[in-house]
């Protein structure tokens, strides 16, 4: 069996698991959660830890029988595969509008979520996306909203943490020209000058591209104290593969979605001393990490990835609305989701702010050590 072929497989077994046969039920309400991410492609373990989640959060809701309007609510998840491109997503958010959707939980990246936001925005749609480039909730759209912390709250957390944990004070800064790894890089820029640093460097890939030695061998030249990637860890792994090939032993320095396993891989022993940035806390720090990740380890056989369990909240913000709105309209959950206040797995203090932002900022920083990534530093903070 394919990829795409399992990935449809399971779509429809979700559905079909959430769909209980038999005139006794016939007067449940069917609830229909559209998701749109990366489930083909480079970055398919992505969107298939981010399904897992909400998945996850779709079973226990049925299993808890919530009343919607006096009716049993079926909680059903219609997946679409954005295969991370911009285009595709535009199209698959149309497609989840047609389908009949209650409400989005998506898309991943920051470059599919702002161009599909606006077929939400136009549909009167109510979308909590993963993507955390700041333009996403900067729109002025009332109905957009996120599962973790954005760059912009990301980003100064980690330039922070270079100029004054790792005493850099030139730094080097590459990003792949997507939403996600230029916005986290800018962000990062600005926070290093504004804790006193300077930018001595500013290279420029793809997140298509393997080979770094010539931005490399740019970079080498000026001696920077530390360098940034903003990326995936497809480009990651290899461009600190090729840095200790090229002698360059200063700290590296990434953001979430190289703090995986796959970039461990990738790297191999060149991994060792990375630094990643993660929005959030530890799982085993978290409100109910211990266990959620319990519970992920017996539903699908396997740890949970990095964004699980925000996806988990994320569905679980969602339905919570609804619950408390009685209903699975859109315009009567909207404004139960805007005043939300609970405490989920990630953390004991979920709510936004007017943007859709979530108010509790948290970041962690993490370094691998012997191979694993284990913890270096825990900042949590109130958004301003």
């Amino acid at each position: 069996m394919g990829f795409k072929t399992t990935i449809r497989s399971l779509t429809v077994a979700v559905a079909a698991g959430f769909c209980v046969a038999g005139a006794a039920h016939a007067a449940d309400q069917e609830v229909k959660l559209g998701y749109a991410g990366p489930l083909t492609g480079p970055q398919a373990h992505y969107g298939q830890d981010m399904q897992n989640g909400l998945v996850l959060a779709i079973e226990e809701a049925n299993k808890k029988g919530i009343k919607l309007d006096g009716k049993t609510a079926r909680f059903v998840l219609i997946s679409k595969d954005d295969q991370a491109d911009p285009r595709t997503a535009v199209t698959v958010a149309q497609q989840l509008v047609d389908e009949g959707v209650d409400g989005v939980l998506g898309h991943f990246n920051s470059g599919t979520t702002i161009p599909a936001s606006q077929v939400y925005h136009d549909a009167g749609l109510v979308q909590i996306a993963m993507g955390t480039a700041p333009e996403y909730t900067n729109q002025g759209y009332d109905n957009t909203f996120r599962m973790m912390t954005s760059d912009t709250q990301q980003g100064a957390a980690v330039g922070e943490f270079m100029v004054k944990d790792l005493h850099a004070k030139k730094i080097a800064i590459i990003d792949d020209r997507t939403s996600y790894g230029q916005g986290l890089a800018d962000q990062v820029d600005k926070a290093v000058k504004a804790a006193g640093g300077q930018v001595i460097r500013r290279e420029y890939t793809t997140d298509k591209a393997n080979d770094f030695t010539s931005i490399l061998t740019n970079i080498k030249g000026v001696a920077p104290d530390a360098i940034f990637f903003g990326g995936l860890d497809a480009q990651s792994g290899p461009m600190k593969r090729q840095m200790a090939t090229l002698g360059m032993k200063m700290p590296f320095v990434s953001g979430e979605m190289t703090r995986s396993e796959t970039f461990l891989k990738l790297a191999g022993d060149a991994a060792e001393g990375t630094y990643a940035s993660l929005a959030g806390v530890p799982l085993e720090q978290m409100a109910a990490g211990k266990a959620f990740a319990a519970a992920y380890k017996a539903r699908f056989k396997e740890d949970p990835g990095v964004y699980a369990p925000y996806a988990y909240d994320g569905a679980w913000n969602m339905i919570t609305a609804m619950e408390q709105a009685n209903s699975a309209e859109p315009q009567k959950y909207l404004p139960m989701l805007r005043k939300l206040h609970r405490s989920g797995a990630t953390s004991q203090n979920i709510a936004y702010d007017a943007k859709g932002d979530l108010k509790e900022v948290s970041v962690t920083v993490y370094q691998v050590k012997d191979g694993k990534w284990e913890m270096v530093k825990t900042m949590v903070s109130q958004a301003q």
